[in-house]
């Protein structure tokens, strides 16, 4: 680990590797935190920031964990991704770079509307860490 606690990329599995560093997208309903119920806090699998709190995670039926917010807007970033020949907006964590996956609006709306659709090999759960 560097002196942020960020992990090398050789140190990385491959498929954190092509998720978090190359932008890919692991297949849906595969991941182990589709269906987890835990509480406690996500953190990003590579520099482990905090992330998202199991408080906000909710069954979307997509195939990937999904959270109505962040655990704390200022540890994600959010850009404008064009690939695939879509808009959408791509979810990265601030403090490593790693991408996450994306957020879109079809969230809840007693949430605040928002679906942040995380892949589940970009996170670490820290079991009742609430």
């Amino acid at each position: 680990m560097d002196k942020n606690g960020i992990k090398p990329d050789s140190e990385l599995p491959e498929e954190l590797y092509q998720v978090a560093r190359k932008g890919g997208t692991e297949a849906p309903f595969t991941g182990q935190y589709v269906n987890e119920h835990a509480k406690g806090m996500y953190k990003c699998a590579i520099c482990g920031t905090e992330l998202f709190s199991s408080d906000a995670k909710f069954d979307s039926d997509t195939g990937w964990p999904s959270f109505s917010e962040p655990a704390n807007l200022e540890h994600v970033e959010l850009r404008q991704d064009l690939s695939h020949g879509m808009v959408r907006t791509e979810v990265r964590c601030k403090n490593c770079g790693a991408h996450l996956g994306h957020v879109f609006s079809d969230g809840p709306s007693e949430r605040g509307g928002k679906r942040y659709c995380i892949n589940s090999v970009c996170l670490e759960l820290e079991k009742n860490k609430l």
